[in-house]
């Protein structure tokens, strides 16, 4: 992939967009990356850029920079890297009050939720700065707000929604999610709470996932127009196949199915637990065991779904010793260590590979001292200030493998069998019997590595009948951004948004006038 600095073609659309939405998760993401790719896929150099996001789904940049997993993936729409560039201030809750500050990759302090307003003032011209670049560098920049910019409570010192509209004279589109109803008083309602020099921002809606009749819904879009004087620019359809790579946690609910389960290619299936931590990072990883054939991953929080899948996951987490005593509240320890010693299979990766050990040190992010790991791999961890960022090749069995990692804590000591060989550090990761950890994030998603373990996994949980599939995990990344793309050039007046690009907020719309403007 090229890096971070585009290459302008002439004649093309130029400008900016700012694409809001009614509230987190109203589908943001998707439409940014849709138009990435579909801008891209026309020869526009296109770059995408969250001035601020608030996820524990995260990724490393070629620098050992960190940013917003989504803003990865729009990246990839765009064929580039990832770049600090597209993501300068990341947020990574570790309670429900306090959260990491990860500002242009590098963590920069923990700050409360009521401290920020304070903070976000300072870190506004860092934003202003880095988006300035990329329009120099980009044809087009699709920016994505953060939650809904209708939170008016935050306007005064907001960095990613109409306050950085305002700062940067971008137009607005805002989306909203049919499919939680209520999607065109969210969409009027949006509008009315926002000031008439905001209100002049916005060019127009967009519902996502609808499902059903669009003749049923056009009355009521014609009426949305004649409320707002501004367009419904489309509607996109509902789709199944769009779940990679999701944005944070709210796509990882307990009880529900990780993808869509596909026929087995043997007479058995595999089926996977994935622990729903409180903290859950990078939740993205047990994606690439949904996408093979015949292997269904549920997101589960109960000791008797642990026991009872053929592979338990241990995942990523952005408090670990705190995510460990509450699986000890809740018996998963005792489901977990139960699988260790009948020989069932367990993988952790990163704090799950952690809460594997005898023992962790924290005086960085719990400031816990020591507390005793579920003591089924021989590994000893402590937490350190600095946090390890990096991008990582190795081989696994003699095969290349490659990943990153993001964690504070290190091993000090590790008597089991390594996972893997780091191509600069050595052993890396644990194996004792059919437990299997690592610090590595991304590892699964070699299809090779992932292969060969689901083969193992199989013959330890005795399924003779599992058949391992041919899946490309980076194929499948990229069909769905295409589709992302085909969904957004076939539903959206395609047409209309590149002019709202090129020519900026135009003024002379109608203002919504409330008591709370």
């Amino acid at each position: 992939m090229p890096d971070a600095r585009g290459k302008a073609v002439a004649g093309q659309v130029r400008g900016a967009l700012l694409v809001a939405g009614t509230s987190s998760d109203a589908g943001k993401s998707l439409i940014v990356a849709g138009l990435c790719r579909a801008l891209h896929r026309r020869g526009v150099s296109v770059a995408p850029f969250k001035a601020q996001n608030m996820s524990n789904n995260s990724a490393v940049t070629l620098d050992g920079g960190e940013i917003g997993r989504a803003q990865a993936m729009q990246a990839a729409a765009c064929g580039l890297a990832p770049s600090v560039r597209f993501n300068p201030v990341l947020l990574k809750p570790g309670s429900d009050r306090q959260s990491q500050v990860v500002v242009l990759g590098r963590v920069d302090g923990t700050v409360g939720a009521a401290d920020y307003h304070t903070r976000r003032a300072a870190l506004a011209h860092i934003v202003a700065d880095e988006l300035a670049s990329l329009r120099a560098d980009f044809d087009v920049v699709i920016c994505e707000g953060a939650g809904s910019p209708a939170e008016i409570n935050l306007r005064r010192s907001d960095i990613a929604n109409m306050g950085l509209a305002e700062a940067a004279d971008l137009p607005v589109v805002v989306v909203g999610d049919i499919d939680r109803g209520g999607v065109l008083a969210h969409l009027l309602g949006t509008v009315a709470c926002l000031s008439p020099s905001d209100q002049a921002r916005i060019a127009g809606f967009v519902i996502n996932k609808f499902r059903g009749d669009l003749s049923l819904l056009e009355p009521g879009l014609a009426q949305l127009e004649e409320l707002t004087g501004r367009p419904t620019l489309g509607v996109v359809p509902f789709a199944d196949d769009l779940w990679l790579d999701a944005e944070d946690s709210l796509a990882s609910v307990v009880g529900h199915t990780v993808g869509r389960s596909s026929p087995a290619l043997g007479t058995e299936r595999l089926s996977v637990a994935a622990i729903r931590l409180p903290r859950i990072s990078n939740s993205t990883d047990v994606e690439a065991l949904a996408c093979e054939a015949g292997v269904d991953v549920r997101w589960v929080d109960d000791a008797a779904a642990v026991a009872a899948a053929d592979l338990a996951v241990l995942p990523g987490s952005k408090a670990t010793v705190s995510d460990l005593a509450w699986l000890r509240s809740r018996g998963l320890d005792v489901a977990l260590t139960n699988r260790a010693a009948a020989g069932r299979p367990v993988l952790g990766v990163c704090g799950g590979y952690q809460m594997l050990g005898r023992e962790i040190t924290d005086d960085v992010e719990a400031g816990s001292g020591t507390v005793p790991g579920l003591g089924v791999l021989d590994l000893w961890v402590r937490f350190e200030t600095d946090k390890v960022l990096r991008q990582v090749r190795g081989t696994a069995s003699g095969k290349p493998v490659h990943g990153y990692e993001i964690h504070h804590g290190r091993v000090v000591a590790n008597s089991d069998a390594a996972l893997l060989t780091d191509g600069d550090f050595g052993p890396e990761g644990s194996v004792r019997g059919a437990v299997v950890g690592t610090h590595w994030h991304g590892l699964l998603a070699c299809d090779e590595f992932r292969r060969d373990y689901l083969r193992i996994v199989a013959e330890q949980a005795e399924r003779p009948g599992f058949v391992v599939g041919r899946t490309s995990f980076d194929d499948a990344r990229m069909a769905q951004l295409d589709l992302i793309a085909d969904l957004v050039e076939t539903h959206l007046d395609f047409d209309r948004v590149t002019e709202i690009i090129t020519t900026g907020p135009t003024g002379g719309l109608p203002v919504i006038t409330t008591a709370l403007s």
